[in-house]
């Protein structure tokens, strides 16, 4: 009887011994899996790099470049990024500047300006704010139809307001950046001062 029951328990505790994957050797077991590779950022060529400081400075960054407006021309986004950028409940960068121009048979020209207020050569974009403004939070992203779009939205110190951003892209009719209504619709047009709103469709 004593004998069986030890035969038994010593049977128990062999099987339980056995796992049902046999051990991996040392160096197989401390190897991690890869991780994915991320893809590549786009270059972004010296050249544009020169453009952005000497339209902002010499802290500006080109964050996109390539044919943003799907128009066959070379353009670049760039803006003076606010390193420790706040938390808030609307997503994207904080910047006080920002610039999108186009490559012009190798003259580079200034198409949006996003500093206190937000213009294009023809005026201020509809929906800019009347009082100046220090820092837009920007977002923006890229279409292979209609292509890039920019979103900012005023950056109000201390203030818990939630504000719409105001969208711009590229409008193929009057070949300028506009901004659009707040259904992202139709574009806007522009106000040669800013004594009064305007949001005139175009």
């Amino acid at each position: 009887m004593f004998r069986s029951l030890f035969a038994v328990v010593v049977l128990v505790l062999m099987l339980v011994g056995c796992g049902s994957e046999p051990p991996r050797p040392a160096a197989e077991a401390e190897k991690k899996p890869e991780a994915e590779k991320k893809p590549e950022a786009p270059t972004i060529p010296d050249e544009a790099q020169n453009v952005a400081k000497r339209l902002l400075g010499s802290d500006a960054q080109v964050l996109l470049y390539g044919d943003l407006a799907k128009n066959g021309k070379q353009e670049l986004l760039a803006a003076n990024v606010v390193p420790n950028t706040p938390k808030s409940v609307v997503a994207g960068t904080v910047v006080t500047r920002a610039v999108v121009a186009e490559n012009d048979d190798g003259k580079w020209m200034e198409l949006v300006r996003a500093d206190e207020y937000l213009k294009n050569p023809k005026g201020y974009l509809a929906l800019t704010p009347l009082q100046a403004v220090t820092g837009w939070k920007l977002q923006y992203e890229e279409s292979p139809e209609k292509g890039m779009s920019l979103y900012f939205t005023p950056v109000k110190a201390g203030s818990s307001e939630r504000t719409l951003p105001i969208a711009v892209r590229w409008n193929p009719a009057t070949k300028r950046y506009q901004s659009m209504d707040p259904s992202y619709q139709h574009f806007l047009g522009e106000a040669a001062t800013l004594d009064k709103p305007r949001a005139n469709l175009r």
